[in-house]
Order: C-alpha cells, then sequence, then structure tokens
C-alpha cells in the first residue's frame, strides 16, 4: 500500500483497537481468516454489498475536487498528499488516524492538521505517516504497539514528529509497526510490534522509538506488510525480514521467521517492492512483476492459488513501473498509465466492473489511465496525470471519499473537502 517517493520533496470505522489487539494474541494460523472477516465483513453486509454500484451517487455537498500528487489506501480510510504539499484523509478514524483532532468517521477528506508541507503519506491499519519537505516524519492515530514512533503509547489525533531526531525521505506503515529509510545516508529504520522480527534488527523485543535495520545495507524504499517488511537496496536487491510462514519472505525457505534482512532468491535485480498482508510482489529494473508468499485468492497473478516460497511471474507479460499489494489483491501501474489488477474482488477493489476475483491481471481503472495506484485491505484508489483522486471498492466508512458509503466496482472521483 505504498508510494516509494522521490529523495527530492517536491516544491510546490469504529475503533479498531479492541479488535486488533485481540488478533495479534491468537495464534497466526488464526490470523488470516480473522481480517478476512473483519476486512471483507463476508462480502455481504449492508453497508458493502455483494453487488457493487458502478457509479455511487454523491452523497453529501463538497467543494471542488484536489489536485493530488499521491495517494494511499490504508485499512478503511484513504489519504493523499496535494500538489501543493497538503495531506487530507477521509473514511474510518475511529483512533485519531484521519489527523483531523477528531475520532470521528470522514466522507469526504479532511485536511490533516498541524501545517505541516508533505510529500508522501502511506495509511496503516490504525495509524497514519507521512514525511514533510523538510525530511521529518510524523505519525498520528492508534499506537498500542508503538507504531507512531514518539516513544510512547499514546494514541494521537494529530501529527506527532516520530522520535530520534532522524531525517527520513520515504516512509510506509501498516499493521502495528512502521518502516522509513533516512536521509541522507539512506539507512532503514522500523519501529512498533515486533513479535516476528519485523523491526529487522535481530531482536522480537517492540520499539517505541526508530531502531536501525540489522546490516549495513543502504536502502531506496521499504515497505511493510502485516508481519514481514521488505526494502529495495541501492544496488537493486530486496531483502525481507519477519514472518515468513506463507513464504512471504521469498528466498525459498519454510523458516517461520527471519529476525534480520535475508535476500529474496533469485538473480533478478529489482527497482521496487510492495508487501502485502502476507505476500509481496515487486518490479524488477526490466519492468516485470513478480509476486511471492500467500496466493489462495489469486494474489500473486500467476493463475494459481497456492502459496509460493519464490518469486514467481506475474502472468501477462506486461510491463510495471510499479505493483502494490493488499491485503488479498494486487494491482500494477502498467508503463503506459494503464491499470491492472488480480486476486480478491468481493467488493469490487479489482476496478473492472465486477465483483468476479481474478487469478491474473485484468485491466482496471474504466478506461482511466492513472499515474499512480495503491491498494487498501479491500478498496483502492489512484490519481490520474491530471491529477485527479479516484477509489474503488468497499466504502462502509467512506474510504472513497465520494461522499457516501456505498461500494463501487469502477473508479469515482474523490470529492471535495469538508
Amino acid at each position: 500500500m505504498p508510494f516509494a517517493a522521490s529523495s527530492t520533496p517536491r516544491s510546490t470505522s469504529v475503533s479498531m483497537r479492541d479488535q486488533r489487539v485481540q488478533l495479534t494474541r491468537r495464534p497466526v494460523s488464526l490470523l488470516a481468516s480473522t481480517l478476512m472477516i473483519a476486512a471483507l465483513g463476508c462480502g455481504d453486509d449492508t453497508e458493502s454489498p455483494t453487488a457493487p454500484t458502478a457509479a455511487p451517487a454523491l452523497a453529501t455537498a463538497a467543494t471542488a475536487p484536489l489536485s493530488f500528487y499521491q495517494v494511499s489506501g490504508g485499512y478503511d480510510r484513504s489519504c493523499g498528499v496535494t500538489t501543493d504539499n497538503r495531506a487530507y484523509c477521509w473514511g474510518g478514524g475511529g483512533e485519531g488516524q484521519l489527523g483531523d483532532g477528531s475520532t470521528t468517521n470522514r466522507l469526504l477528506p479532511v485536511a490533516v492538521v498541524g501545517g505541516h508541507s508533505f510529500h508522501q503519506i502511506s495509511a496503516g491499519a490504525a495509524a497514519t505517516c507521512g514525511v514533510t519537505s523538510d525530511y521529518r516524519a510524523y505519525c498520528w492515530g492508534a499506537n498500542d504497539r508503538g507504531e507512531l514512533g514518539d516513544g510512547t503509547t499514546t494514541q494521537r489525533t494529530t501529527p506527532v514528529l516520530v522520535a530520534g531526531g532522524h531525517q527520513f525521505r520515504q516512509i510506509e506503515t501498516n499493521f502495528l509497526h512502521t518502516c522509513a529509510v533516512s536521509y541522507p545516508d539512506q539507512r532503514a529504520y522500523c519501529w512498533g510490534y515486533n513479535l516476528d522480527g519485523q523491526l529487522g534488527d535481530g531482536k522480537r523485543i517492540n520499539r517505541l522509538e526508530p531502531v536501525a535495520v540489522a546490516g549495513a545495507l543502504s536502502f531506496r524504499q521499504v515497505t511493510t506488510g502485516y508481519h514481514h517488511s521488505c526494502g529495495v537496496t541501492t544496488d537493486d536487491q530486496v531483502y525481507c525480514w519477519g514472518a515468513n510462514r506463507s513464504g512471504q519472505i521469498g528466498d525459498s525457505s519454510t523458516a517461520g521467521r527471519r529476525l534480520k534482512p535475508t535476500r529474496v532468491s533469485g538473480t533478478r535485480q529489482y527497482r521496487k517492492v510492495d508487501a502485502g498482508a502476507d505476500h509481496t510482489c515487486a518490479v524488477t529494473t526490466g519492468s516485470r512483476a513478480f509476486c511471492w508468499g500467500n496466493g489462495t485468492q489469486g494474489q500473486l497473478g500467476n493463475g494459481k492459488t497456492y502459496l509460493s516460497f519464490w518469486p514467481r511471474a506475474v502472468a501477462g507479460g506486461h510491463s510495471f513501473d510499479r505493483v502494490t499489494a493488499g491485503y488479498t489483491h494486487t494491482c500494477g501501474e502498467s508503463a503506459s498509465d494503464r491499470i491492472y489488477c488480480w486476486g480478491a474482488n468481493y467488493n469490487g477493489q479489482l476496478g473492472d466492473g465486477t465483483t468476479t476475483a481474478r487469478l491474473t491481471p485484468i485491466a482496471a481503472g474504466g478506461g482511466l489511465t492513472f499515474a499512480q495506484v495503491s491498494v487498501g485491505i479491500s478498496h483502492t484508489c489512484g490519481r490520474t496525470a491530471a491529477a485527479v483522486g479516484y477509489c474503488w471498492g468497499r466504502g462502509f466508512t467512506g474510504q472513497l471519499g465520494y461522499g457516501g458509503t456505498g461500494a463501487s466496482s469502477t473508479p469515482v472521483a474523490v470529492a471535495g473537502p469538508m
């Protein structure tokens, strides 16, 4: 669910706390099924119909639409950075993850308070983080395991500076942990929940402030899954660490976890990587997409529904600039700015106008072209070359940003702010 930001900034639900804490205490074998129920609502609840409407009616009057430089899909909300470097969020806000000083769900974008100038944002499970134009990292929302990185476990409804005095150029948060790439030395730091070694420091101890990922690797980009993390080094190699029960580390082993960075199998060189719930996808320097880990919903895109402990080529022969992995679906941006998606489609999150699961990439976006796309749990957001934001899939807390809570199997434009 990420956005690999440039190293140079541009100039220009209801509370999930009890649910998420309970999840971390359950056996790992139950995690996937529990999250599926929580995230998808079995696909037939009244707020998220099994046959999403193709074009939901706007439910709330709004001002002129925002112009987006980047968008990010999270658990039950979405966020974006505008072309004038302001951050906005919409959808579930029960733990302050919208950053507007409240714990209220919002059907339309609301400005993140604080007056910060952002160049990148990441919407995770119940926390949100962003990097400002002066390379400072701020986070807000739930903080049960220290995922905000401010040295506490205190929930925040407005941005708080990540502790440690580091400067960062890229950040990503997901399920109870966060990782970032420092500036200018390109080291990886992580903080928060560490049950499976997803912080990469060789320990299984939660960290309330950033801790350096073990080793002397220089990273261009990092990404966080549910219980694992990955990164692309400056020499075009992908390393992963943390949980590996579904093969999401990609080192061809069946080891249950890796506490330090482990190189993904093969001799390929990569330029982008993205970690989903328990699968991982990456794009090679030759623009080919590969995925590994849990493929039981077709999220690996290779036409199969099994686990893979090493990278497998995404079918179709498409050239991709970037891939983005969610809970059980994945999307990619082609070199021609077309969107292709694959995997689960209960709520229309693939954006092809249906709710049919796809084991291989299907053209998405209703004919629109997108310069950037980001997947959430069961919804997807993108922005066009003209800086218009669109979302599709599940919308039960307003995460599609059009002013209503209905689902859509085709893109709907993100409306103007409240």
